[in-house]
Parts: C-alpha cells; sequence; structure tokens
C-alpha cells in the first residue's frame, strides 16, 4: 500500500471514528480498502484497540458511553439499533440502571456478545431513527420497551422528559397507541397518559371537589374568584389559600407554563398559600387530596386565643 495511500485512508479512518464517537467496525475498514494484515498491523502498534468483536477503538483504548453504545451496536452487525433503557439513557429522558447495552436486532440478526441484551423483533426499520450519529430506536418506540421495565414514577417522569426535550408530542403519542393497540408496553403508557390528560367539567369538578373540601374541615369557598389579577378555582379569604386543578397536564405550551409560574409566584408574594391538583386526583384520589387540605389547612387557620387560659 503506497505511503500516499495509506495517509489517505488514515484520515478517511479518523473522519468515520470522529462520527461514530471514537469507533470503527471492521466491516468499515474492509469497505475502505484495508487488508486484515494491515488491521492487524495497527492493533499490533497500538494504533486500533479491540473494544468488542469486529470493533476496534481509533489511537486510544478509551471511549466515551456514547461510544461504547455505538460500539455495541456496530457489533450487533447491519440494521442493529440502540434500544430499550440505552436509548432512553441516549435521548436524556431516563437513566441507565447498569452499564448492560440493549440493543435491538432482526430476527436474524448476528448473535450478540457479553455485556448486551439483544432484543429479537420484526419490523425495526419502521421503529428505527439516528441520534448524535448512533443507530437508535424513535423515541415512541423507545417509550414502549421501557414501559413495563421501569416503575410506573419512573416512566411518567421519562414521559415528562420526552415531552419538555420536545422528543414526543404527547397528543401524537396517545394517537399512536391506539394505531399500536396490542403491542408490548401500550397498556401502560395508555394508563399514564390518561391519567395526566383526564379533564373533569367544570360542574363534575366543583360536584367532586366540594364535598373534599368540606371533609377536610372547610368552609364553603369562593369559586372562579378573582385573586391578585387571576381567576381561580377555589378560594378561602380567611384561610389565605387558592386552589387550582389542571387538566391535559401534558398540552401545556410553554407560553401557558411560564404563566402558570408567574400567578404561583404572584399568590406566594401576596402571602397566599396556592396548591395545584389534577382532575384525576380529585376524581381518583380523593383522600390524598383530602388528607393534603386538611394539613394545609391546619397551618393557616387562625390561633383561637382564650380557649386555653390564655
Amino acid at each position: 500500500m503506497a505511503y500516499f495511500d495509506c495517509q489517505n485512508l488514515a484520515k478517511w479512518v479518523w473522519r468515520l471514528a470522529r462520527a461514530q464517537h471514537g469507533v470503527v467496525a471492521l466491516s468499515q475498514l474492509l469497505e475502505l480498502g484495508y487488508t486484515m494484515s494491515a488491521i492487524k498491523h495497527r492493533v499490533a502498534k497500538g494504533r486500533l484497540h479491540p473494544v468488542r468483536r469486529g470493533v476496534y477503538a481509533v489511537d486510544r483504548p478509551e471511549i466515551t458511553r456514547k461510544g461504547e453504545w455505538m460500539a455495541a451496536v456496530l457489533s450487533c452487525g447491519q440494521g442493529a439499533v440502540l434500544s430499550h433503557l440505552s436509548a432512553a439513557a441516549l435521548w436524556g429522558i431516563c437513566r441507565e440502571r447498569d452499564r448492560v447495552v440493549h440493543v435491538s436486532i432482526s430476527r436474524g440478526g448476528i448473535r450478540c456478545q457479553t455485556g448486551i441484551v439483544a432484543h429479537r423483533r420484526s419490523g425495526l426499520e419502521d421503529d428505527a431513527t439516528r441520534y448524535l450519529r448512533i443507530p437508535v430506536t424513535t423515541p415512541i418506540r423507545t417509550l414502549l420497551d421501557i414501559a413495563t421495565h421501569v416503575p410506573k414514577g419512573a416512566l411518567e417522569a421519562a414521559v415528562n422528559e420526552a415531552d419538555k426535550l420536545e422528543r414526543i408530542d404527547p397528543e401524537e403519542l396517545r394517537a399512536e397507541l391506539d394505531v399500536r393497540n396490542g403491542q408490548h408496553g401500550v397498556r401502560p403508557l395508555r394508563e399514564l397518559l390518561d391519567r395526566a390528560t383526564f379533564t373533569l367539567t367544570d360542574s363534575e369538578l366543583e360536584r367532586r371537589f366540594l364535598p373534599i373540601a368540606r371533609r377536610a374541615g372547610l368552609g364553603p369557598p369562593q369559586t372562579q374568584a378573582r385573586v391578585n389579577g387571576f381567576r381561580v378555582d377555589f378560594y378561602w379569604p380567611d384561610l389565605g389559600l387558592v386552589v387550582e386543578t389542571d387538566g391535559l397536564r401534558y398540552h401545556r405550551t410553554p407560553a401557558q407554563q411560564a404563566r402558570d409560574r408567574i400567578r404561583d409566584q404572584t399568590h406566594t408574594a401576596a402571602g397566599l398559600t396556592h396548591l395545584r391538583f389534577t382532575h384525576w386526583q380529585v376524581r381518583y384520589e380523593a383522600a390524598t387530596v383530602e388528607k393534603t387540605l386538611e394539613a394545609v389547612a391546619s397551618r393557616r387557620r387562625p390561633t383561637v386565643f382564650g380557649s386555653s387560659g390564655t
């Protein structure tokens, strides 16, 4: 191999390695024109460092976690993609539990090795994309994959984070679940989204919330009153307590969220206690709502002097 050709090949390898987080596959080196003897020579000289079967780190053996993910995908062959908790970590919506890498491969794909959990599936190409140049399952497929592997709280946090990072649109996700009805992971995600976007009518909300407030020891509130320039759902002037209820929690735009923060801050600055409950809580978690109202009201209720002889 001529010296000039070697220089050119080295440049192409460096470009490829930079694009792939420091790693290259044996098949890619062969496609560039390297022979097996040339590859073995570079391994012996410390220019290539085997990190997985058929995958090398270029120049130095240390690679980042993204490099480890890319190496795992490359080692599993054509069409393999990062998936499950590894994909969720790449998308930034959920942390990994350990150093095992999850990769999805076609049903006839290459058998993977130690440190890789291979998930065989058909139709993988429809759920595959690239992020930071790493082949990975789409955000929706990733959420479906982790839905039965993480606790409910962690799944809700992942959906919230995916929404915040604009990886998904909750309405599109909910519609996609209907299309994928019966697939693995659909049920827990549907239950979560239905809970998060559950909305009562104004009359139904009042009918269910007011008895909860009474059981908590609160008197009748003002409803739809204007407080500090904002319309609020329920207001107890004697307690300095404002309660608002949120439906469609995942559907708040950034501008609406900013207005919510300003409203909450304004009430707090005025010395009021401000509580928010979801419509789902009012309908299905009444005991929790009651307990919270009772605790807050006991702290906000004025002390009656003289009852103890003081």
